[in-house]
């Protein structure tokens, strides 16, 4: 995770027609297999009435959870090419369900291969595809009269900050990105002119960063 992950930013849906049938692409970000379940049942129950609603997910640090399934067409023809769509786009922690309204004329094998192919596809094209950074969320305690400085000084920097509560004095919390966490004391002190030193909160927090090419 060093160098972070694709997903997809959020929902995202796109709809094809192959011989009359219908294909629609629904894809999404999900943080485990709950959150791709839960998804997946959101659409189940949008589509009752929908001859199939296929699936397919990848989740966990290390893709270590790959589910599929082809919902009543015949086996190896709608799950698992979604998933291999999944797995071509190189993103991770994303569900995608293709749901199918049958148009009355049989594709065979290789035309629902290709039908729910292209569905799961231009689901993906649809999405934003963002690429999220590992960070660390730290804990920053400062006088009001640095207050500022370093409130400027996380706006250049671009980082994330959760929180601030204003007591005796400003406590700040904020994320920053791994690469940078280890300097971060020493780029406050030399910014405020003062020591600081920053509590660390939590670590392997992802963050999106920049939009992938």
């Amino acid at each position: 995770m060093a160098d972070g992950i694709l997903t997809v930013g959020g929902f995202a849906s796109a709809e094809i027609m192959e011989k009359k049938s219908r294909f629609i692409g629904y894809i999404n970000t999900a943080a485990d297999e709950d959150e791709a379940q839960a998804f997946l049942r959101e659409i189940r129950a949008k589509h009752r009435d929908a001859t199939h609603n296929c699936y397919a997910y990848q989740v966990g640090e290390h893709n270590q959870f790959q589910r599929s399934s082809d919902d009543g067409e015949p086996s190896g023809t709608s799950g698992r090419p979604i998933l291999e769509v999944i797995k071509g786009a190189g993103l991770q922690n994303t569900v995608i369900v293709v749901t199918r309204y049958f148009g009355g004329i049989l594709l065979g094998t290789g035309g629902l291969v290709r039908a729910y192919t292209a569905a799961a596809k231009a689901a993906v094209a649809a999405a934003d595809v963002v690429r999220l950074q590992p960070a660390s969320l730290f804990a920053l305690t400062v006088e009001y009269s640095s207050w500022q400085r370093l409130e400027n000084w996380l706006y250049t920097k671009g980082y994330k900050v959760e929180d601030v509560r204003f007591t005796d004095k400003v406590d700040v919390r904020v994320c920053v990105p791994q690469p940078e966490a280890a300097g971060l004391a020493a780029a406050l002190t030399e910014t405020l002119g003062l020591p600081v030193q920053p509590m660390l909160l939590g670590a392997d927090i992802l963050l999106p960063g920049l939009a992938a090419e």
